[in-house]
This record gives structure tokens, C-alpha cells and sequence, in this order.
């Protein structure tokens, strides 16, 4: 299923700025947070919907696996490290594809995503 960027949010702004921040924040406040305003405050554009859960999903997995990476010894470190360059990655991926009103489908999160936008 592909959703599209069209118009206004429910709340007000255009969509793909709106996911855009789902995004964006993601990133920044540990995923969960901001993808849970988002999810739930938006009421009718699935576009935003399936950013917010995407987010939700990919970085709170990205979080958890950068803290279980801390702790295996001689490695760890590096693998966190690793974890943290390809989130970084990630997410300006999902920026720019969701400014660009684009729907992107990552391999795992974005099927869960799917599913309960």
C-alpha cells in the first residue's frame, strides 16, 4: 500500500512537513516520544500515520540495540558505535524521503508501519 503527501494534516500543516518532524524527532528524543504525539494526534493523513510508526519502531529498536551493544565486552563499543552511524543514516534518509512527500518503506519497521497506519 503507498500513501501519499496530500495537503494538510489534521493538524494544520502540510503533511509531509508533519512527518517530517515525526521523523526528525524520532531520532532526537529516543523514537518513542515524538512517534506517539504524532501517531495519535494525526487523525486523517496515513502518510503521517505510517512516518510516526516508522520512527516509533526504528529508532526505539536502534536505541535499544545501541544499549545492548554496551555491553558486550571488547566489541561493544564499536558495535554501538556502528549502530549510531547507521541510525544516523537512517534518519536522513527518512527525512528527506518524507519532505519529498515519498513513501518509503524501510525493511522491517516499515512493514509494522504499515500495517497500523
Amino acid at each position: 500500500m503507498q500513501y501519499k503527501s496530500q495537503g494538510k494534516s489534521s493538524l494544520g500543516t502540510e503533511a509531509n512537513i508533519v512527518a517530517l518532524l515525526s521523523c526528525f524527532l524520532g531520532f532526537v528524543s529516543l523514537g518513542i516520544i515524538s512517534g506517539v504525539i504524532f501517531y495519535f494526534l494525526e487523525k486523517k493523513s496515513k502518510f503521517v500515520r505510517f512516518y510516526a510508526m516508522q520512527s516509533m519502531v526504528t529508532f526505539s529498536t536502534l536505541f535499544i540495540l545501541i544499549i545492548a551493544a554496551k555491553v558486550l565486552p571488547v566489541i561493544g563499543w564499536t558495535t554501538a558505535t556502528l549502530l549510531g552511524i547507521t541510525g544516523a543514516i537512517i534518519w536522513i534518509l527518512l527525512m528527506v524521503k518524507s519532505y519529498e512527500g515519498e513513501y518509503f518503506k524501510l525493511p522491517f519497521a516499515g512493514a509494522i508501519a504499515e500495517r497500523h497506519a
